[in-house]
C-alpha cells in the first residue's frame, strides 16, 4: 500500500501530495520527452547536457521511463528514442498497438532484406500517423517518424489509408493538398485517379513527392473483415530507390503487408 499511494494507510482515492522534489522528477522526465521528440534519438549525455543535470540523474530517468516503454533504446546501445508507451498515453487503440506488435518481426526482415526504412501508419483524422519504425542497414541516421503525421496526398503511405475510403470519406477528408515538391499531386482529379490505380494494383508509390530525393513504396495492412487498417512502406534515397530496383521492393513490400493482414485475421489463414 504504502508503494502504490507513498502514504502508509493511505485511502486508494487519497493521493498522496506531491513534493517539490517530485514535481522536479517528473518535470525533468517531460524535459526528456520533449527532447526526444525533438531530436528524434539521443543519449544519456545528451539528455543530460539538455537538461542540465547529471548524466547519472540522466540515466536514472531515462531508465524509468523506458520500464514504462515510454522510451525505447535504438540499434546502437545508448541511444534512445519515443517507445510505444507513447502512443498508448495519446490514446491510440489496443488494436493499433497488437498491430505494432504482430507487425515488428515482419519490418525487421523487410528492413534487412531492402536495407531501407520500414515503416507502418495508420489514418488519423486527416492525416497519416506513424507507429513503428525499423532503420534497415542502408539508412545512416534515418529521421525518426514515430508519432509523427505526415500528409496523405504526397505520400505512398498516405495514398494507401486514402484507398481504403470510399467516395464520401474522401470528399470529407480531402482539403486543400498541400505543395510540397514539383512532383506533389495537389487536385483532386488526378488524386483520385492515382488511388483508383493503388486500389487495382495494390501498392502505391511516392516518388519525389513529399521530399525531392526520396522514393516510396507503401502496401496496404488489412483486418479480419479486409478493411484498410494501416499501410507498410519502404523508403529510401531515389538515387538506392531507382526504377529497377523498385519493381523488387514492391514484391517484398506487399507480401510483407500480407503476411501482417493475415496476422490480423485476413483470409483467416
Amino acid at each position: 500500500m504504502s508503494k502504490a499511494f507513498g502514504v502508509v494507510g493511505a485511502m486508494p482515492d487519497t493521493p498522496a501530495p506531491i513534493t517539490g522534489q517530485g514535481v522536479q522528477s517528473v518535470d525533468r522526465a517531460l524535459g526528456i520527452l520533449e527532447v526526444l521528440a525533438r531530436t528524434g534519438e539521443a543519449g544519456v549525455t545528451e539528455i543530460a547536457v539538455e537538461l542540465g543535470v547529471h548524466k547519472s540523474t540522466a540515466f536514472r530517468l531515462v531508465a524509468t521511463l523506458e520500464a514504462h516503454r515510454l522510451v525505447e533504446q535504438t540499434v546502437d546501445r545508448g541511444r534512445y528514442r519515443l517507445g510505444v508507451g507513447i502512443l498508448r498515453l495519446a490514446g491510440a487503440t489496443t488494436a493499433r498497438l497488437d498491430l505494432v506488435q504482430e507487425a515488428r518481426p515482419i519490418c525487421r526482415k523487410l528492413a534487412a532484406d531492402t536495407g531501407e526504412t520500414v515503416n507502418i501508419a495508420v489514418l488519423s483524422e486527416s492525416s497519416a500517423l506513424y507507429l513503428d519504425q525499423v532503420a534497415g542497414s542502408s539508412a545512416l541516421q534515418p529521421h525518426n517518424w514515430v508519432g509523427q503525421h505526415i500528409p496523405l496526398h504526397a505520400t505512398s503511405n498516405g495514398k494507401v489509408l486514402l484507398s481504403g475510403l470510399d467516395e464520401a470519406q474522401l470528399d470529407i477528408l480531402l482539403g486543400k493538398l498541400a505543395t510540397y515538391t514539383p512532383h506533389t499531386i495537389t487536385r483532386r482529379g488526378p488524386l483520385r485517379e492515382e488511388l483508383d490505380r493503388v486500389r487495382q494494383q495494390g501498392y502505391a508509390l511516392a516518388i519525389d513527392e513529399l521530399e525531392v530525393g526520396l522514393t516510396a513504396v507503401a502496401a496496404p495492412i488489412r483486418n479480419a473483415h479486409g478493411d484498410v487498417v494501416a499501410s507498410m512502406s519502404v523508403s529510401g534515397p531515389s538515387f538506392r530507390l531507382t526504377p529497377d530496383r523498385v519493381e523488387s521492393v514492391v514484391a517484398l513490400v506487399t507480401e510483407a503487408a500480407v503476411e501482417v493482414s493475415h496476422r490480423l485475421g485476413w483470409g483467416h489463414r
